[in-house]
């Protein structure tokens, strides 16, 4: 796989549900099309709710990787 370039990033660790989502889907609106966000969050509802949330926005996720006890997801903005 190619290197992606991130546009923007956002550490939604801190956060707790639905704040996760509400705040990864503000991120998003000031991206534009084609334009990639780089989401760190915690496992259980965030990993679990925040891809398909913004997957049911119409956004599509490139990557999902975890690292320690932290994930990354990559979402392309559509």
């Amino acid at each position: 796989m190619s290197v992606l370039r991130v546009d923007q990033k956002i550490d939604i660790t801190n956060e707790i549900c639905p704040m996760t989502f509400v705040k990864t889907k503000l991120k998003l609106e000031t991206l534009r099309s084609g334009q990639i966000l780089e989401v760190t969050l915690r496992d259980g509802e965030p990993l679990l709710n925040v891809p398909k949330s913004v997957q049911e926005e119409g956004h599509k996720i490139l990557d999902v990787r975890q690292n320690g006890d932290l994930f990354t997801i990559l979402i392309e903005r559509r």
